[in-house]
């Protein structure tokens, strides 16, 4: 017998027990085993699970079937000989780690190896365990399970599926296997057509290929599937990898990442090298600090500062390293210094200029000078009285002589340039938190600004500090530190001394001690000034002035991962121009990094950091009028793009927003879904935030302004959260206007998730609360709402008489787009009834009043269901041009399900005329929308691609 079930979720739920599988029977304790499973050494309470397996529509007898299922479980477990596999807690349930083998934790054992190989250079056994790795999977994770609260995982999960894919073939392209990677990022980049990052990468494979054709044709698919479908253009990594290739520039990208190999006397290669001029009689000074032991990462940093090293000029090399507190700017020059120290025979000056320090002032130039000239050994009787003079002489000596100068810590430009050499035999490297673009335009610096590591660099990093076996032992929680510490290595370096501090800790009470929202930035401290993540960050807040400062604190409150400047308007409650400014300022001391035209973005931890200090310094009125500001902002600019992204949708009455607060308008249709597509993730946010803060009649609201935007991008699992969140909110204002809506706005989630019987009572109760509200337009939308769901579940007749109550609601109300609607459902009732004349009339009805109101959406939707009735009626032709048009349309619109649905209905009119290519075209066309939002229509058109006369075809 063996000693732990095996179990894996990385493809349909499966159990064995040695050889012998074990059925765990029922959909709903599957489902159970599985959240235990992904929040294994984890107590789960049963809301939790209830909500889980069956959402916001629990049965009555929810708990009573919890612990039913789980004593079912365990007698299922113990009846192979595993005992205490799940136990009991207080009111919740807990399954350990090292009770079951999971095929999960073996993935990530294996993923965390591959980067230990690939940390170390050698990429051969690293590809090895990627492909251990990938042949855990047996299909889809969870599948069969994910129309449940398992949805999130599941899609994080295949997410992670994909970056291993990605990986794998970034090391694929290093070991020289360049057509094994080309088929690997092809393949992708086809199940993934909007993903830049693998665009990317397949673009750098063909061109290393010796195929930059090729490699610009992908540039120009992905540039056309970003703007057909998102409205967008290709962001920042792409463009440079296409302009690249325009120009013919080296390409090292993916390359790049071994570490470098000892140096033993040679040069940085690249680099010109020149006979060194002997002097002795004379002591060298060697003041560069030590390095540290195992650097990782920053190979691009590095190139660019080898570059700076390489190129001529009559002016002395300046190389300026710029980025926030934390992120290893000096660890990196000093790294960088010893790797070429060789070629400063004269040697090497090191002088922290303290421009943010804890407790003194900046070192002066005075001050700087003196310093300098003592390490070149200049007597003090031979000092000029002048600090002028002390400038001429240092420059005097420096002029004669090849030596590498880091000056640390600057604080601004006026530190630094007295201290430069006048001679081009010397360089100087600076450090500095602040933007020194003073230095650039005026002595011809070269700016490097340093973000903060990539995640597979950080996690390289934190294992060399803390040991492989540590890791190796607690992956997901080694996972969980990684991330919080968000790239920055002075938090990874505090986190892995605490480590060290307490060897038999395991790491996952330190993740969850990270995790916690209440410790804020405690768990960075150590006790060290120098090394403690807030008083470092905090050198560089008392640099502020007080505007820049109170923006910063607020901008603590804000959800999102960016901010943008109307936002941080409504926040401030100041003026735009003062605000630019203020940003400007919070910019150059890196406190706030410039993203796309008009945003900013913040790294994780300084927005822990801002977030304390508005605590602390922020009276509790001031921090709520700053948030209602900012939901006030989001809400008004929200509804004006929802109205102006379907107009012909029932606006609500939104409440006037408060002074000093930005709200935007929109010119048209695009602009107002250009507006959502930028702020999606902002919104989802600030829905939250309304939650947490109380603000219910924000968070309902907010929810219905998304509503469209989501649905017709086909983001449905947000759409589902959002409007949860909403229709909770709702509850608590006690407006039955507001209940309506939002009831409205849940069905219409579950019914785009497919699960129509959970959407069913949530559109009736709607129903009901517009009734009693005397809303006939109100009662008529959730009509149709509710004939789409019974439709789907195969209750024709029923959906047939919800339609008619809709027209005849629609045209007591007077609402002309409403009636083209019901008309456009009640032809599409009598299509699937067989009424295909009926039908057809109908339709051709719907279709004239969505063209006398204007209503782009609905003609669309009418010529569908026409092209439906004519492919019936035998007439392919006229069918086909029907859906040739709303095709269009839907795309012009950017609704992707219905875009999906109607690629669905020209797949099966080419499969009818006997043409499977172009059939095979269409369902996949279709596939890959459904499958990209996690719709579980996919399954039908898999079905369809899985027909013995197409699967030579699909697969061809």
């Amino acid at each position: 017998m063996a000693v732990a079930p095996a179990i894996g979720l990385l493809g349909p739920l499966a159990v064995t027990a040695g050889d012998e599988p074990v059925t765990v029977a029922g959909r709903h304790t599957r489902v159970l085993l599985a959240a235990l499973l992904l929040q294994r050494d984890r107590v789960l309470p049963v809301d939790l699970l209830i909500d889980t397996v069956w959402g916001d529509t629990p049965p009555r007898t929810a708990r009573v079937q919890i612990r039913n299922r789980m004593v079912g479980l365990r007698k299922t477990f113990a009846g192979h000989g595993f005992a205490d596999v799940i136990s009991t807690r207080g009111s919740g349930y807990l399954l350990p780690a090292a009770r079951v083998e999971l095929d999960l934790d073996r993935f990530d054992r294996l993923l965390a190896e591959a980067e230990r190989y690939a940390g170390a250079g050698a990429d051969a056994p690293a590809v090895r365990a990627l492909d251990e790795a990938l042949a855990l999977w047996r299909g889809p994770a969870l599948d069969g399970l994910t129309d449940s609260g398992l949805f999130s995982a599941a899609q994080r999960l295949e997410k992670r599926r994909t970056d291993t894919r990605v990986r794998r073939a970034e090391l694929q392209l290093r070991l020289g296997r360049a057509a094994a990677a080309i088929a690997e990022f092809a393949e992708l980049a086809e199940r993934h057509p909007w993903d830049e990052r693998v665009a990317a990468r397949l673009m750098t494979a063909l061109r290393l290929a010796g195929r930059p054709g090729e490699a610009l044709l992908a540039f120009d698919r992905l540039r056309r599937a970003l703007a057909d479908e998102l409205g967008v253009d290709p962001g920042a990594e792409v463009t440079t990898v296409r302009d690249g290739i325009l120009q013919g520039a080296p390409e090292r990208g993916i390359l790049q990442g071994r570490p470098e190999p000892a140096r033993t006397g040679r040069l940085v290669p690249g680099v010109p090298q020149s006979a060194p001029e002997p002097r002795t009689g004379r002591l060298v000074p060697r003041e560069l600090p030590r390095d540290i032991a195992a650097f990782v990462g920053r190979a691009e940093a590095l190139r660019r500062l080898d570059a700076a090293l390489a190129a001529g000029g009559a002016t002395p090399r300046i190389a300026v390293l710029e980025g926030t507190a934390g992120v290893g700017k000096t660890t990196l020059a000093v790294h960088w210094a010893h790797r070429v120290a060789e070629r400063f025979d004269d040697g090497q000056l090191y002088l922290d200029l303290g421009g943010f320090a804890p407790a003194a002032a900046a070192v002066g130039a005075d001050k700087a000078v003196r310093r300098l000239l003592e390490a070149l050994r200049v007597p003090a009787a031979r000092l000029p009285s002048a600090l002028e003079g002390q400038i001429g002489l240092y420059r005097s000596i420096m002029a004669e002589r090849r030596m590498l100068l880091v000056l640390d810590n600057a604080r601004d430009a006026e530190q630094v340039r007295p201290l430069l050499p006048g001679s081009p035999r010397s360089m100087v490297v600076v450090t500095s938190r602040n933007q020194l673009l003073s230095l650039a335009v005026k002595d011809g610096a070269q700016r490097l600004r340093l973000d903060v590591m990539p995640s597979g660099e950080a996690g390289v990093l934190f294992t060399g500090r803390v040991g492989a076996s540590r890791v190796a032992a607690e992956p997901r929680a080694a996972d969980v530190i990684v991330a919080r510490c968000a790239g920055l290595p002075l938090a990874l370096a505090v986190v892995a001394a605490r480590v060290g501090t307490r060897p038999g800790r395991a790491l996952g009470s330190l993740a969850d001690e990270l995790c916690d929202a209440q410790a804020g930035l405690d768990p960075f401290d150590i006790g060290a000034a120098d090394t403690d993540v807030r008083a470092v960050f905090s050198w560089s807040y008392r640099t502020l002035g007080e505007p820049a400062a109170r923006l910063f604190r607020l901008l603590g409150l804000h959800p999102g991962p960016d901010v943008s400047l109307d936002a941080a308007v409504s926040l401030a409650a100041r003026p735009p121009r003062e605000v630019r400014r203020t940003l400007a300022d919070l910019a150059r001391a890196h406190l706030v990094t410039p993203g796309g035209p008009g945003r900013w973005a913040m790294h994780d931890l300084l927005r822990v950091y801002s977030t304390e200090l508005a605590r602390a310094h922020e009276p509790d009125e001031e921090r709520r009028a700053a948030v209602v500001r900012l939901l006030d902002h989001y809400l008004a600019t929200a509804h004006a793009a929802a109205v102006g992204f379907r107009p012909h949708r029932r606006p609500i009455d939104p409440p006037r927003p408060a002074a000093g607060v930005v709200a935007r308008t929109f010119a048209d249709r695009e602009a107002a879904a250009a507006w959502f597509a930028a702020e999606r993730q902002m919104l989802l946010a600030a829905v939250r935030l309304a939650v947490d803060a109380g603000c219910w009649g924000h968070a309902w609201r907010l929810a219905w302004c998304l509503a469209d935007f989501l649905d017709h991008h086909g983001h449905w699992h947000d759409l589902l959260a959002v409007q949860r969140d909403g229709w909770r909110a709702a509850r608590r204002t006690g407006d039955v206007l507001a209940e309506a809506h939002s009831h409205a706005g849940l069905g219409r989630a579950h019914g785009r998730r497919g699960r129509h019987e959970r959407a069913l009572p949530h559109l009736d109760r709607a129903r009901e609360l517009f009734a009693e509200l005397g809303d006939g337009a109100g009662q008529a939308y959730l009509h149709r709402g509710m004939a789409f769901s019974l439709e789907m579940l195969g209750r024709q007749p029923e959906a047939m008489d919800h339609d008619l109550r809709a027209l005849d609601l629609y045209r007591r109300a007077g609402d002309e787009a409403g009636q083209a609607s019901a008309l456009n459902g009640i032809g599409w009732s009598h299509a699937q009834l067989g009424r295909l004349e009926a039908a057809l009339t109908a339709c051709g009805e719907a279709l004239e009043l969505h063209r006398r109101t204007g209503n782009r959406h609905g003609q669309a939707s009418a010529m569908d269901s026409i092209g439906y009735v004519l492919h019936r009626l035998g007439r392919p032709d006229e069918a086909g041009h029907h859906y040739g048009r709303a095709l269009a349309l839907f795309r012009e619109i950017g609704d992707r399900f219905s875009e999906a649905d109607t690629l669905t209905h020209i797949g099966d009119l080419h499969h009818a005329a006997g043409d499977p290519a172009r059939s095979v075209d269409a369902w996949r066309g279709a596939l890959t929308i459904l499958e990209a939002s996690g719709h579980p229509g996919a399954d039908d058109i898999r079905e369809r691609l899985a027909r013995p006369a197409l699967n030579a075809v699909a697969n061809g």
